[in-house]
């Protein structure tokens, strides 16, 4: 990577971070793919309207009314019908509303952390159900059973906390307890996702007017909070405070002056006139959390504004839609037979198509569904919507419901 003086680093880094700058670019490499110039993948917007359909079938079924809530983590702990957050919040009887938005920031963004792929294989035997939970759901759910019972807190009288003291101190091993891990039950990325939150701990102390001089990941509500104008939020306000607080937790992967980029990649077709040239961002999880954040905030009172401004997410499910239904395709059938790293130039143009894929996909489905951009908005049309179509879909093509690529996860991307 080029040698930068501060201010071209700054400038290089805000364009990164930018959600503009990921949409922009993504759509830069959609319109490479209608004109066939795409090494990895080819496009048909001819199978759009298909798409469409599929998708507002699976959220007229899932959603008769067509009162979609957010994609978020939140949907994740009510796998199988039961309110699992609202036992736990129950059991805070005369806790102020600030304090339960705290603890809401701190389950959700550890259990976010958390939340790359598992592996078809693993499993979750929920204590006192029985049930078996995989994939999202069941890393969901084993999160919040591993934050009920403090495992993130230091401070064995306040258990329902993700503070510096108790991830700092956070073990693979401890963790694979908490989620069951074992050879006959195995957790992908699990020494990943352990050493992320250790690097999440080591930033709360690090960033006490982020994160409160009692470093915990809730003080990020205040923080939030305090940048609010008559009431309101812009949503990049939230991402633009988790990638910056958040952004050195990741592994080293690509980095500009030291500093490390995150969810950045490599494509040779991306044009820059800048140093962010052959560079595109997703900052998947980290949208990811927002959109689960402004749930808490809407909900605490905060309105939240600009929500579009976010992306769709490139992972996946809402990926794999678009491959199952022939919207893209790969050149090379083979490389659909063999694991992909997460770097791949074929695994970034996979997310890239997805995101601006995305965008196409959502006033189709609004049409057929008789909704405004206003009334449906892209975080509810990922989560009635297209992730659960593609989860669908993936039902129907493969046994297991593996997606159709299969990425080589550090369990901090997918």
């Amino acid at each position: 990577m080029p040698v930068l003086d501060p201010g071209e680093q700054a400038r290089a880094i805000a364009i990164l971070r930018d959600p503009a700058t990921i949409r922009a670019r993504s759509h830069a490499l959609l319109a490479l793919g209608v004109q066939g110039r795409l090494a990895h993948f080819s496009v048909d917007l001819s199978r759009l309207d298909d798409a469409a359909e599929y998708v507002a079938a699976v959220i007229r079924q899932a959603y008769p009314s067509l009162e979609i809530p957010y994609h978020a983590r939140w949907r994740h702990f009510a796998a199988g019908g039961r309110d699992r957050w609202g036992a736990l919040v129950a059991t805070l009887g005369g806790t102020d509303a600030a304090e339960i938005a705290r603890v809401r920031f701190d389950l959700c963004v550890v259990s976010v952390l958390l939340d790359a792929g598992a592996g078809a294989a693993w499993r979750f035997i929920e204590p006192g159900t029985g049930e078996a939970i995989a994939r999202s759901e069941g890393l969901a759910v084993a999160s919040l059973h591993a934050f009920r019972a403090g495992l993130f807190s230091g401070d064995p009288d306040r258990k329902l906390r993700a503070d510096a003291a108790g991830l700092s101190a956070l073990t693979a091993a401890s963790l694979a307890d908490a989620f069951q891990a074992s050879p006959d039950n195995p957790l992908e990325g699990l020494e990943g996702r352990a050493a992320l939150l250790r690097a999440l701990g080591k930033v709360l102390a690090e960033r006490p007017g982020l994160f409160g001089e009692d470093p915990r990941v809730g003080g990020l509500y205040d923080a939030l909070l305090a940048q609010a104008t008559d009431g309101a939020l812009p949503a990049t306000a939230i991402l633009a405070a988790i990638l910056d607080g958040l952004g050195p937790i990741w592994p080293d992967r690509l980095q500009l002056g030291g500093q490390s980029l995150g969810d950045v990649w490599q494509h040779p077709a991306v044009e820059a006139p800048d140093a962010t040239a052959g560079l595109i961002p997703f900052h998947k999880l980290s949208q990811w959390l927002s959109y689960s954040l402004v749930e808490v905030l809407e909900e605490s009172g905060l309105r939240v504004t600009g929500l579009d401004a976010l992306t769709g997410l490139p992972e996946y499910r809402n990926g794999g839609l678009f491959l199952d239904l022939g919207v893209i395709a790969l050149r090379d059938p083979s490389l659909a037979s063999r694991p992909l790293a997460v770097s791949d130039p074929a695994i970034v143009e996979w997310r890239a198509l997805t995101v601006a894929l995305l965008d196409r996909i959502a006033d189709p489905i609004r049409t057929r569904l008789g909704r405004t951009a206003a009334d449906l908005p892209l975080a509810r049309i990922l989560e009635g919507g297209t992730w659960a179509a593609g989860r669908r879909i993936a039902g129907e093509r493969r046994p297991g419901g593996g997606p159709p690529l299969t990425v080589l996860s550090d369990g901090t991307v997918f």
